[in-house]
């Protein structure tokens, strides 16, 4: 068994794409339009999904927004330097929400972003990934 894929709900399907692909360097894998259903699936990672996690946009037509409500948490991205990263994102027009450093107590180097439909992530220093 592996873990396929996380899926977000987006209020503007081009908007996000333009996010997860042009600031956050992800590409788009695959997109598909479901007329019956009302809805549009998009794929996006950093590699191809027959060996790795990827993330799933849904855009359910006519839906500009969702409430992110209190349980989803993060999605979480490594990254070299999560100064560099946090630093590219801003320039590039992204918002971070926590600038990089360590986390609370911890040494552990990290930064949130926010989407556009406010989701954040988080960005992690590599080499940073510990076993329970």
């Amino acid at each position: 068994m592996r873990l396929l894929h996380t899926m977000l709900r987006v209020g503007n399907l081009e908007k996000s794409i333009a996010f997860y692909t042009e600031i956050l360097g992800m590409e788009l894998l695959r997109q598909k339009e479901y007329p019956k259903g009302e809805f549009t699936l998009a794929f996006l990672g950093y590699a191809n999904e027959e060996a790795h996690t990827v993330l799933e946009l849904t855009y359910n037509w006519g839906t500009s927004e969702y409430d992110l409500g209190t349980g989803y948490g993060h999605i979480a991205i490594e990254v070299p330097d999560v100064y560099a990263t946090a630093e590219a994102i801003k320039t590039a027009g992204g918002k971070i929400t926590r600038e990089a450093g360590p986390m609370n107590g911890g040494n552990t180097i990290i930064a949130f972003a926010e989407d556009p439909d406010g989701y954040p992530i988080e960005f992690i220093g590599e080499g940073h990934i510990r076993t329970a």
